[in-house]
């Protein structure tokens, strides 16, 4: 199939568009700067922007299929720029929608969704049937673009799936992970000498669900190829449950390091968020490889010393 990959360039899209080539499809990488070289040479560039129906009309001439990718991602951030969040998550996954719906094909579209939407419920794990409750922007942002490729797939004019990732982490081809913000690669940070410490909040024993980016651009190839015209489905794509205190540990063993911990008080959190997996695992044939703790943080150590 020909793909068409938006936030081909990112950390998720550089995984999913290796994997796409690896599965031999040939992949169009979208982008919003002309002169950006390939991921890969075996990949097509089309300049657009999801917010330029336009351009993106132009982007999905010739695709079989779309992979979206391309959002703004970062929670905190979205509460200071929540009207720049829903112009690009949700309005433009409205405009790449409507650029498929005008090419007359019916084509797989899968969207990269998250585990955001569901804010903090108090059942433990979620499945897909969790009533959403997102309690940032972003979570609400990406649920209005998951509502939007539902709409789009009971028009009849995509084969719709929304993949809502919980912790992406790891690395693929020696590419850290980009996002200083998360514990990970803070906790590798310090391990480097780059921090001096790290400050965890509380005692560390909030549980958050990590997976492998491997695993989680596989999950694409999969999605991609079981899609049904007409059809809107959701998977959880998580993997391994694991708390802070965990996340030190292992990194420690791994890095061979000291990791000197500051503990603030804590903050009003959900205690822990996991992923059941049984739909991803039943209908897409999904099973995370790549994703223990210490394949996880290993990999991210080798692409940070890189």
């Amino acid at each position: 199939m020909r793909v068409l990959v938006t936030g081909a360039f990112g950390y998720v899209g550089h995984a999913v568009t290796r994997a796409l080539l690896e599965a031999r499809h040939e992949v169009v990488a979208m982008t919003t700067r002309p002169n950006r070289p390939r991921p890969a040479t075996a990949v097509s560039l089309v300049v657009a922007d999801l917010r330029d129906p336009s351009r993106l009309k132009a982007a999905v001439d010739g695709a079989d299929a779309v992979v979206h990718l391309a959002a703004l991602t970062r929670v905190r951030e979205s509460f200071d720029q929540p009207d720049t969040y829903a112009t690009i998550n949700t309005v433009g996954t409205r405009n790449l929608l409507a650029a498929v719906a005008d090419t007359g094909r019916v084509m797989p579209f899968v969207h990269a969704s998250t585990a955001a939407v569901y804010g903090t419920p108090a059942n433990q794990p979620v499945n897909e049937d969790c009533d959403p409750a997102p309690s940032s922007p972003y979570g609400a942002t990406k649920l209005a673009a998951d509502a939007a490729v539902s709409e789009a797939a009971a028009q009849g004019t995509i084969a719709g799936v929304s993949l809502r990732a919980f912790n992406i982490a790891g690395a693929v081809d020696g590419r850290p992970e980009p996002d200083l913000t998360r514990i990970i690669p803070q906790t590798l940070a310090v391990a480097a000498g780059r921090s001096d410490h790290l400050a965890v909040n509380g005692d560390g024993t909030a549980i958050r669900d990590y997976v492998h980016l491997a695993d989680v651009a596989d999950a694409f190839i999969r999605a991609l190829t079981r899609a049904q015209p007409g059809t809107f489905a959701v998977y959880n794509i998580g993997a391994t449950p694991a708390s802070v205190a965990q996340i030190i540990d292992v990194a420690r063993t791994v890095t061979g390091r000291e990791i000197p911990v500051r503990h603030n008080p804590q903050t009003p959190e959900v205690p822990e968020l996991r992923a059941d997996i049984t739909r991803a695992r039943t209908e897409l044939g999904w099973s995370p490889v790549f994703s223990s703790l210490e394949r996880i943080i290993g990999d991210c150590w080798d692409a940070a010393q890189r």
